[in-house]
């Protein structure tokens, strides 16, 4: 660092010593704050070469306290750029730029060819306003009724720091076609300049989506009538916030899946737990229907039970069309494997009543997160515009690149792949659940999906159970822990899509070590 003469007089003074050995305290340390002269600026600088913070955010910051702190007051000169810059053995752009910032911030009046002046007063105002925002920042947060209840809820799960076998709702990312699905990207890309503005929702996914929904699913809409979002955790968030009023009341499935009950009750809604039969979600005789009803009656989460043609009918019949709305979650509903799968709720609907939603990060993979809504026709416009109001609009590029995979025939041939797959893996969960674990717990064998519910015996606490578990290297859920009131079932929901049979025989292996 090159010598100058304020070094030397700070030197002559002992003031350089005394401020390295600390006995002179710094802006930044010392609430006696005593004022400093031109010439003694350089010597309260330190700036660290090695630091990730820069010089120059460096020099400001320490310039920024100087003054907020009144060490050097109201109309002081600061040194030239010329011969700070010097002084400190920095450039003289360093200098000239943390001049310029905190002339940006009011704290200097800088002009071409003089040096910069202190414009505010520091000392006790600046350091009042400081401890003020200091205390609101370090302080708890306010937060809002329904922000506060989600810290309530162990969803998303606590512990997804790392993926370990049997976490439940995963499909084998491992297994997903990567280089198919990356020309198609690039191939969007390229095309990207050529696009119409304008459309949120790309027509080409839309229709490869109608027909794959109506062959498949019995989906019966038409193209208009599809949205692309983010997630299908995005859907249930724009659903309620175009159909529920502050109060409206809602039912959802007891237990079921949390993210249904956060986002109806961040718009408002009363949310009441339904519980559940052989049959799925239950029926209430003799009471009024609410504003909403949410259900996965294709294979219920997580029990995995299907909602028989009786049940889905009543359910139908007790909603009066523009009154009350049902919501169906088919999440899985592309994984059936004893028998050919039941069609949508949706499509036995005649007077415009279900939304029908899903999602392609369990079919394809999760970093695909990309989900779809058929919207009732009285409601594709409304939703259109709170759509782009709320701003849960998928990229174009992705919906592109995803229309021309599933145009191509690559999303079908992928699911007949998985079906194989998941179903070998399901049966071979179940035999090691039996095999090692049958005195402690009941495999309930799901029709489809990627995970199933094991119950405990012996009334045994399922949550204790659950730290064990996550502890020893096998990541699964409560399910009492989704239960909206107090839990009646017992038992672990665990995944099997997401993991070859060998990690499987392995993580029961542990979970009958852990018993």
């Amino acid at each position: 660092m090159k010598g100058s003469s304020s070094r030397r007089s700070l030197k002559q003074s002992g003031l350089a010593d005394s401020i390295r050995a600390g006995t002179w305290k710094s802006a930044r340390s010392s609430r006696n704050k005593v004022p400093v002269s031109e010439e003694m600026i350089a010597g309260l600088i330190e700036l660290k070469r090695t630091g990730e913070e820069g010089l120059m955010a460096q020099l400001t910051s320490q310039l920024r306290e100087l003054i907020g702190s009144g060490r050097i007051g109201k109309g002081r000169g600061l040194p030239s750029s010329r011969q700070l810059a010097s002084d400190l053995g920095v450039s003289r752009n360093t200098v000239t730029y943390a001049f310029e910032q905190l002339a940006a911030e009011g704290y200097l009046a800088a002009s071409h060819g003089r040096r910069p002046v202190v414009t505010v007063d520091g000392g006790e105002r600046i350091e009042a306003a400081g401890a003020a925002t200091s205390g609101v920042r370090s302080g708890t947060p306010r937060l809002s009724p329904w922000a506060s209840k989600l810290k309530q809820a162990d969803w998303p799960m606590s512990y997804l720091a790392q993926l370990k076998p049997l976490r439940p709702g995963q499909g084998d990312f491992r297994e997903f076609p990567n280089e198919v699905w990356a020309r198609c990207l690039r191939r969007s890309a390229v095309r990207a300049a050529r696009r119409e503005l304008g459309s949120v929702n790309r027509p080409r996914l839309r229709e490869a989506l109608a027909h794959y929904l109506a062959t498949s699913r019995g989906v019966r809409a038409t193209a208009d009538q599809i949205m692309i979002l983010p997630s299908a955790q995005a859907a249930l968030t724009l659903i309620a916030a175009v159909v529920i009023t502050q109060g409206d009341e809602v039912w959802v499935e007891d237990p079921g899946y949390p993210g249904a009950a956060a986002a109806f009750r961040a718009s408002g809604a009363r949310v009441t737990g339904i519980r559940l039969d052989e049959q799925g979600m239950q029926r209430m005789p003799g009471v009024a229907a609410p504003t909403l009803i949410f259900m996965t009656p294709s294979h219920q989460h997580p029990t995995g039970r299907l909602m028989s043609l009786a049940r889905r009918t009543e359910f139908l019949g007790m909603c009066k069309p523009g009154k009350t709305w049902i919501v169906e979650d088919d999440y899985d509903g592309e994984f059936h494997y004893d028998s050919r799968p039941v069609p949508a709720l949706q499509g036995l609907d005649t007077h415009g009543r279900v939304f029908y939603v899903g999602t392609f990060s369990k079919a394809m993979t999760s970093d695909i997160r990309l989900g779809y809504l058929v919207v009732p026709p009285a409601l594709v416009s409304a939703l259109e515009i709170a759509q782009r109001h709320i701003g849960l609009i998928a990229a174009s590029h992705v919906q592109e690149a995803l229309a021309e995979f599933i145009a191509d025939g690559h999303f079908l041939a992928h699911l007949r792949r998985m079906r194989r797959l998941y179903h070998a893996r399901r049966d071979h969960l179940v035999e090691g659940l039996e095999r090692h674990l049958g005195e402690v717990l009941t495999a309930e064998v799901p029709s489809g999906g990627i995970q199933l519910v094991a119950r405990l015996k012996r009334g045994r606490a399922d949550q204790a159970a659950v730290k064990r578990l996550v502890a020893a290297g096998v990541e699964t859920r409560a399910l009492s822990s989704l239960a909206l009131g107090r839990p009646r079932d017992h038992g672990l929901l665990l995944g099997f899509a997401a993991w070859r049979e060998n990690e499987i025989s392995a993580a029961v292996r542990t979970m009958a070590s852990c018993f």
